[in-house]
């Protein structure tokens, strides 16, 4: 494991001073359990997530210590020419999740796990790899974590649980289908979270809807983001479906301020484990909606039906009632137009307009795939360790 001190505390300071922006918090403390010098651990804080949830962190909780551990699978994976989101840490540590040292955990007071394999294609393509790490190094960092005496755990779950589901939206006490080996280890993950669950730890499993919206390490690979990205380098969306399957979708800024929630959440609202559903009832949308969306932010695009693609199971719609009335105040506040502006805007600045972005650094199967035929990764996508 490398670890270094990001940046001394002073000029953190004045770092926070200069660049905060006007981001949504509640105004509320962490629970006072946790004391005055609350330390915030965030696994996988060099991806999509961590980018945006990182910043807004420093924001919310200005003086506590934010430390941050990831693999760095996808860290040269940017998308702005703005400073790297990392500034806003205390500390950044490199590593395997499967190996998180006990001395990364000890004095956590909140532990937020994003550190997954985290999508489809790359868990059907690394089975093993991706229980491994998204439910085997859950497990046991859960179970650390309670040792170590952290008072609040929240691990990034997902909504794929549900698979296909017909009929009404899905709650959280409806049947799971899960379809992909993404979705069941996020199954499994819950399950062993929620034997901790009469401890002394407070743990929240955020069922999350599609991630989309902006982000410093933005991930093409995700449906509106990919149609965001083709209508801009091609003018064209194609749509690889028949474009009927339903999607609960929530902006990237609205998942950081459900964590923040997560992590100040009293175990009387909810119970000491929760696992629960984060979005809003407006983002459950058909596939065809999120592409007549950008054909009107972006003009002129064309959107296309792939009438060869196979038939996608994934479809279902989910309720989020119990999260609206459980955290009235850190509902989601971006709508579908306001994240698609922010994709259009963000990859305009940055310059975007590569045509076969599909084959390139912004979808993580093909950074993956890059760093196993460049012998940087493993077949079980551990680091190879080289003689110097």
């Amino acid at each position: 494991m490398v670890s270094y001190v990001l940046i001394p505390d002073i000029r953190l300071q004045i770092l926070i001073s200069f660049c905060r922006a006007a981001r949504a918090c509640s105004g509320e403390r962490l629970p006072a359990e946790m004391g005055t010098q609350v330390r915030i651990l965030v696994t996988g804080n060099l991806g999509y997530v961590g980018s945006v949830l990182v910043p807004h962190f420093r924001d919310c909780f200005p003086d506590a210590s934010i430390v941050g551990y990831d693999t760095g699978y996808f860290a040269h994976c940017l998308t702005s020419l703005e400073p790297v989101p990392e500034l806003a840490l205390s500390e950044q540590h490199y590593g395997d999740i499967r190996e998180i040292p006990d001395s990364v955990i000890e004095g956590a007071d909140a532990i937020v796990h994003l550190a997954a394999i985290s999508n489809d294609p790359i868990g059907n393509r690394y089975e093993e790899a991706t229980a491994a790490i998204n439910y085997g190094a859950t497990e046991r960092l859960g179970r650390r974590a309670l040792e170590f005496g952290v008072k609040a755990f929240v691990f990034a779950s997902s909504c794929s649980i549900y698979g296909f589901a017909e009929g009404g939206p899905r709650t959280e006490d409806d049947e799971l289908n899960p379809l992909t080996a993404y979705a069941k280890s996020k199954i499994a993950s819950e399950h062993a979270l929620a034997s901790l669950g009469n401890s002394g730890m407070t743990i929240t499993a955020l069922r999350f809807a599609t991630a989309c919206g902006m982000s410093k390490r933005l991930r093409l690979d995700l449906v509106l983001n990919d149609f965001v990205a083709g209508a801009l380098s091609t003018g064209e969306i194609t749509i690889l479906s028949d474009g009927t399957p339903w999607r609960p979708l929530i902006d990237v800024s609205d998942m950081a301020r459900a964590i923040q929630w997560a992590i100040e959440r009293p175990p009387d609202v909810g119970g000491r484990f929760l696992a629960l559903n984060i979005g809003r009832e407006d983002w459950n949308y058909q596939v065809r909606d999120l592409a007549q969306a950008v054909a009107l932010e972006i003009p002129d695009t064309r959107v296309s039906v792939n009438t060869r693609a196979p038939a996608d199971r994934r479809s279902y719609r989910v309720s989020f009632e119990k999260f609206r009335k459980l955290a009235p105040a850190h509902q989601p506040k971006k709508t579908l137009v306001d994240s698609v502006h922010g994709l259009h805007h963000g990859l305009k600045n940055f310059g975007f307009g590569d045509p076969n972005f599909r084959e390139g650094r912004f979808m993580r199967l093909k950074v993956i795939e890059a760093q196993r035929e460049a012998g940087v990764l493993d077949s079980d996508l551990r680091r190879k360790r080289h003689e110097r």
